[in-house]
């Protein structure tokens, strides 16, 4: 979990990068917010993003005297705290209110209602807590296994020996992997990869190391994915704001909150 201020206005709006994550932002307070989704879509409102959201470099979050509290689900469980397959998501935005109704205008005013962060944080952990116990469909065992061997590996495991792995077939574990994670086994590799890739360019390694290391056949091959993933080339991506949530600040010029319970990164 990780929570932002944004004092003023985010100018010229702020590339989202993709992230191997479901992604729960929750609104606090009266300020303005939204995301465009870079094919014309815009949301005002607390929102539900699924694994790889802003691929291709044209999602921005906007806003001014932005509040809201970010929550990172690993799809694994994403059914059980959204009540929806993040294959509804289809790698795009979904207004929170469309999957919760009147609660999501509820647990809003309950954000805004507390004083400090660390009680946001510790209601945004009952809620989920509350609603994964609620929950009665969950994944295959095999998918949950196959994706903690993808992200545990940074997207390095071939998807053939994962799948010889929980004794499935590739065929088979490619549509169960999909048709309940939104994502087929090989993207999430993909994905994963990059993720671990574009945090290490933002830590100031470079590209010929972050290549070598993260299993690419080379810079231009790093140089690909990243284009594709973010619309940008390794050396602009390390300077994205976006990246710094997990061990600085977001943005620069705002403060960031990150919760007591926040998992470490692989």
């Amino acid at each position: 979990m990780a929570a932002f201020e944004v004092p003023g206005r985010i100018e010229g709006g702020l590339r989202v990068v993709p992230h191997p994550a479901v992604m729960l932002v929750l609104l606090v307070g009266t300020g303005r917010a939204g995301v465009d989704d870079g094919a014309g879509r815009r949301l005002r409102r607390s929102l539900v993003a699924g694994p790889g959201f802003g691929s291709g470099g044209a999602v921005r979050a906007w806003g001014e005297d932005v509040t809201c509290l970010q929550v990172r689900l690993s799809p694994v469980a994403a059914r059980a705290v959204l009540g929806a397959s993040p294959a509804d998501l289809a790698g795009g935005m979904v207004a929170l209110d469309d999957l919760w109704g009147r609660d999501a205008a509820r647990i809003g005013a309950q954000l805004a209602e507390t004083p400090t962060w660390e009680g946001r944080f510790a209601l945004a952990e009952a809620l989920v807590a509350r609603r994964v116990r609620a929950a009665r469909a969950a994944v295959d065992p095999e998918v949950a296994w196959a994706w903690e061997r993808i992200a545990g590996s940074r997207g390095l495991v071939r998807v053939e020996q994962v799948a010889a792995d929980v004794g499935w077939s590739r065929r088979r574990l490619w549509s169960r992997f999909q048709a309940q994670l939104g994502l087929p086994p090989k993207r999430a590799a993909t994905l994963v990869r990059f993720d671990h890739a574009v945090h290490r360019l933002a830590a100031g390694d470079g590209t010929a190391r972050v290549a070598a290391d993260g299993g690419y056949f080379d810079q231009s091959h790093l140089h690909r994915d990243v284009m594709a993933f973010a619309g940008v080339t390794p050396a602009t991506v390390a300077g994205e704001p976006f990246l710094t949530i997990d061990d600085v600040a977001w943005p620069a010029s705002g403060r960031l909150h990150t919760g007591p319970a926040a998992p470490r990164r692989n």
